[in-house]
């Protein structure tokens, strides 16, 4: 009797070490993806920084600060059992609401190059909140579309209801205070793959969306045309078609970053030693990192890091496939989407694939709010997978 009840114990402990919460393959390509974006940084950033600031690793050093508080707060993380997070899932949207709409209050609200966008929070200094947001939603989303699984084939309650009463008010804050227009194309695509995968009907997006995108799209054309609204869209739109028609202005970062990657060739000009980071592309660091990255370490080196983000989402699928109930799946689908949508979006913009719109690089660019939102949201992700 005493063997059997020591042979079920020893099963038991092994059952448990088969299920342990962690993604190995997961946790590594985020670690080789922040050591090559925060290397990345430093030589994008050491030009602008010098001339600027006097020293060299003004960026990297503040990047790396924002690397070891985000790994912090994956450690902490880790210790939470993540379902904890569907229980406060309406407040969590009121301060991801809350949070966008703080840079309208004035000595809070922090204006650069033109877009409002930041706010400057005590302590963590300036922040972007739209990077909360993305995860906010992202969480408010999971438990709501848990909780209402049963009306997910409806119309309105489950295509409209949510859409008009917790995302546009989001969109409306993005779009009209911020001119946020690539948070608002990212948070739209994340929401709209996590409500298909919870059950919603694709057709719905469809036939609603299209029809939205094409009312949208037009919309902008008639405000940018006769009331001078945001008229630079269309500026970029141009820029897009023709670069070179306007190379010194509109066209610029365009073509800059077409040299860029064009120079790189196969095995790139060697790390460090990019010319175009030399001011010709506007903050390197930021945005336009991946081509920077095309240009030192060429076509192999951009395959690698494409290779690194498939990974990642492959990963974030495994983990969504395997979760143990619909909050867990949708969270980590959620995630996956978004960090999955905003590097395609950067290098098609990169590549001059799409139009110029300001968009990260996850795990590159330089932003210490968006680094820590990622590097918490990744481990999260990896709380509930369990082992086949």
């Amino acid at each position: 009797m005493k063997n059997k009840t020591n042979v079920g114990a020893s099963s038991t402990r092994l059952q448990k070490g088969k299920n342990k919460p962690f993604d190995f393959i997961l946790f590594i390509d985020v670690l080789i993806l922040l050591g090559m974006g925060i290397t990345m940084v430093l030589s994008a950033s050491s030009p602008l920084a010098l001339s600027t600031t006097s020293s060299s690793y003004t960026y990297v050093y503040k990047q790396a600060i924002a690397a070891v508080l985000g790994i912090i707060v994956m450690l902490i993380i880790s210790k939470i059992d993540y379902k904890i997070l569907s229980k406060f899932y309406k407040p969590i949207w009121i301060i991801s609401v809350l949070g966008v709409a703080a840079v309208l209050i004035p000595g809070i609200g922090v204006s650069v190059n033109g877009a409002k966008r930041w706010i400057i929070f005590p302590v963590f200094g300036r922040i972007q909140p739209s990077e909360i947001t993305k995860l906010g939603l992202i969480i408010f989303f999971a438990a709501y579309l848990t909780i209402h699984r049963s009306e997910l084939k409806e119309l309105w309650k489950g295509f409209f209801k949510p859409l008009v009463f917790f995302v546009l008010p989001i969109i409306a804050i993005l779009l009209g205070v911020q001119s946020h227009l690539s948070a608002s194309v990212v948070i739209i695509l994340t929401i709209s793959v996590m409500m298909i995968m919870a059950g919603c009907k694709f057709s719905h997006f469809i036939i609603f969306g299209g029809a939205g995108a094409v009312a949208g799209g037009g919309l902008l054309y008639v405000l940018a045309k006769y009331f001078q609204i945001r008229a630079d869209r269309l500026q970029r739109l141009g820029a897009f078609i023709d670069p070179w028609k306007d190379p010194l202005d509109s066209g610029w970062q365009i073509i800059q970053g077409l040299y860029a990657i064009g120079t790189g060739g196969l095995f790139g000009v060697g790390l460090g030693n990019s010319r175009q980071k030399y001011l010709y592309i506007s903050e390197p660091h930021n945005d336009y990192i991946f081509a920077v990255l095309a240009e030192e370490l060429g076509f192999v080196g951009c395959v690698i890091v494409i290779l690194l983000f498939a990974i990642f989402i492959w990963r974030g699928i495994i983990t969504a496939m395997r979760a143990p109930d619909m909050f867990g799946s949708l969270l980590a689908c959620g995630i996956t989407a978004l960090i999955g949508f905003q590097a395609i979006m950067n290098i098609a913009v990169v590549t001059s694939s799409i139009p110029v719109t300001g968009i990260a690089l996850p795990f590159f660019s330089y932003g210490g709010t968006s680094l820590i939102i990622l590097l918490a949201s990744v481990r999260s992700t990896t709380q509930h997978i369990k082992a086949k």
